[in-house]
């Protein structure tokens, strides 16, 4: 299916639906009971960034920024960021001891009642089988679908299966390649790395977008309807019963697709008869619309309304680097039990 025939897809499945592309038919959403009762899960991060382990998940960034110590140290490890660029890693990710039973039945002991894998980092590789991105663990690196391997899995122990991605993100997140001799500049990968766009061609100071530019920049239309068909597509084929966002879907420009994919989602849901939300930080959606979310935190009070928080258990990395360092099973204890206390989730 092409992106224009999956847009046409969704208005017809929005139009025929309960729910509509605006604020006031979205505010009918209602948080699902199972995700109040059920309280805890795991969010995993786990891809490409993980066959360097250095630094953190934002590996794919830090290699070509020469501002952080991830640059120089991909370059003593594996040579110039235009000899070995991130692509280079995919076939070394092989994940040859990936066992998603084994994965699930340790989740399921430890008392997690729901899953959530990120699908696509802010890196671009999908860790699903998709068709509007070649650049997947289907088709590269494992050449296994590990979202739907956890995902059969999940069904087949009695864990709900969500998933997140961070797709938003790649419009920008690899800009720091634009201001080096790097492989980021080789039109061959444009489609990996995605347009790298930063802010002013002229200044590279303000090359680097953050969480704060809500209203200053935003993406092409292009850009977001691929992003709108890219999202639509992850939960037609895996079904989530949380679809998890980032930070810069606050992003203005995301405002009217935002709509949509909620409207999309939440009518999909009532055709399978399942109960689902969408996790969400900054003002990207009212609070009545979908469930907010409090990255590495909490509220300082009882909340009238759920919300949940995703926090790691490593200090350094939300996934693995071979020096990472972990909190104590009281300090994650006693964070749960603050978390919950305040009528939230913990992820």
């Amino acid at each position: 299916m092409t992106t224009k025939e999956y847009l046409k897809r969704i208005d017809e499945v929005n139009e025929k639906g309960r729910f509509k592309p605006n604020w006031q038919s979205l505010s009918r959403h209602k948080v699902p009971e199972w995700y109040m009762h059920d309280k805890l899960g795991v969010f995993i991060h786990w891809g490409i960034y993980s066959v360097p382990a250095f630094g953190n998940e934002w590996y794919s960034r830090g290699m070509y920024d020469k501002n952080v110590r991830e640059f120089e140290h991909h370059r003593k490890t594996y040579g110039e960021q235009k000899d070995f660029g991130y692509k280079d890693f995919i076939p070394m990710f092989k994940a040859e001891k990936f066992d998603a039973e084994k994965w699930v039945s340790l989740f399921k002991k430890a008392g997690m009642k729901y899953v959530m894998p990120v699908a696509e980092h802010h890196d671009g590789f999908a860790m699903y089988d998709t068709e509007f991105n070649r650049w997947n663990a289907a088709k590269m690196g494992p050449c296994r679908d590990v979202v739907g391997e956890l995902k059969a899995e999940c069904e087949r122990q009695g864990l709900k299966f969500c998933a997140s991605t961070h797709r938003a993100e790649h419009y920008f997140f690899m800009n720091p390649g634009r201001l080096c001799d790097s492989d980021i500049n080789d039109d061959e990968y444009a489609d990996f790395y995605g347009p790298a766009i930063y802010c002013d061609e002229f200044d590279p100071s303000k090359a680097f977008i953050t969480a704060a530019d809500t209203y200053g920049f935003g993406a092409s239309v292009d850009w977001l309807e691929d992003w709108l068909v890219r999202t639509c597509e992850l939960i037609d084929k895996y079904q989530p019963s949380v679809l998890y966002f980032d930070w810069w879907i606050h992003n203005y420009t995301f405002k009217p697709y935002l709509k949509k994919l909620a409207a999309y989602y939440y009518n999909r849901a009532d055709e399978w008869g399942k109960e689902v939300t969408i996790n969400y930080k900054h003002e990207a959606f009212p609070p009545n619309v979908a469930t907010f979310d409090v990255e590495r935190g909490a509220l300082t009070d009882i909340s009238p309304i759920y919300w949940q928080t995703d926090t790691a258990i490593g200090k350094h990395s939300w996934g693995y680097r071979a020096d990472n360092e972990y909190k104590s099973s009281r300090q994650v204890i006693c964070d749960l039990i603050d978390i919950v206390s305040k009528t939230a989730i913990c992820l």
